[in-house]
């Protein structure tokens, strides 16, 4: 997401400005003087990076150490200066379960866990969340607050015409329900293409792709939003 707004954070952060130097244990910088603006009005970037992998490294030597606050309570310890600024705060953890992706579990109210529908990527989806519940566990003993207003699998790069996909959604929301998301979002060259130049399909012109190709991918993507939103607005008890 960093480099989707036009940073390159390896070279822009390399010295300071990301979400590491506001959650370091050594002289951590208030949250407010990481956040970045956008080219979107009223959204703003908490810039990530490579950088991040040092609080990996860190957190063991703090662990043995007792550097409070401990790791699984650090992003919602440097979030609480801004948090009253915003409605929304998003967090996009990579696929591992590392002590940066607990710290923002355990700074979350809602989670969207994303599936590509085959076989092999829902037998290592269970394995994850396996080994996330297990070490949660464990976070949770500790004094960590595990409490979402709502959990989501989102069903990602969706070829409707695929047999073998459509058994595999069926299988999902036989097993969770509700908890599968009603809105898919499909696969699409136009998000892949938009990609190429750093951009959302939000910014392409229309005119660059086949209209019927352009026009799936933003009704599939509007339709997945609309449905984050109402998941919102149901937490917040509007």
């Amino acid at each position: 997401p960093t480099s989707l707004f036009g940073y390159q954070p390896e070279y822009d952060f390399l010295h300071s400005g990301s979400i590491y130097d506001a959650i370091r244990y050594e002289d951590p910088l208030p949250f407010s003087e990481i956040i970045q603006e956008t080219y979107f009005p009223n959204l703003h970037l908490a810039p990530g990076g490579l950088i991040l992998q040092e609080f990996e490294h860190e957190t063991p030597t703090a662990l043995r150490n007792n550097v409070q606050p401990p790791f699984y309570a650090r992003m919602a310890a440097a979030l609480q200066e801004v948090e009253d600024q915003y409605d929304i705060i998003i967090f996009d953890c990579p696929p591992q379960l590392g002590y940066l992706t607990m710290s923002a579990l355990c700074a979350s109210t809602g989670v969207l866990i994303t599936v590509v529908p085959n076989m092999l990527d829902v037998a290592s989806m269970s394995q994850f969340l396996q080994m996330s519940a297990d070490l949660l566990d464990v976070v949770s003993n500790a004094g960590a607050r595990m409490e979402f207003d709502f959990l989501r699998f989102l069903i990602n790069r969706y070829e409707p015409s695929d047999g073998p996909q459509q058994q595999v959604v069926a299988f999902l929301r036989q097993l969770f329900g509700e908890e599968v998301m009603t809105s898919p979002m499909l696969k699409s060259t136009a998000i892949s293409d938009a990609g190429l130049t750093q951009q959302t399909i939000y910014e392409v012109e229309r005119s660059a792709f086949h209209r019927s190709t352009y026009d799936r991918a933003m009704e599939s993507l509007n339709a997945v939003n609309d449905e984050i939103e109402m998941l919102l607005q149901q937490a917040w008890g509007r």
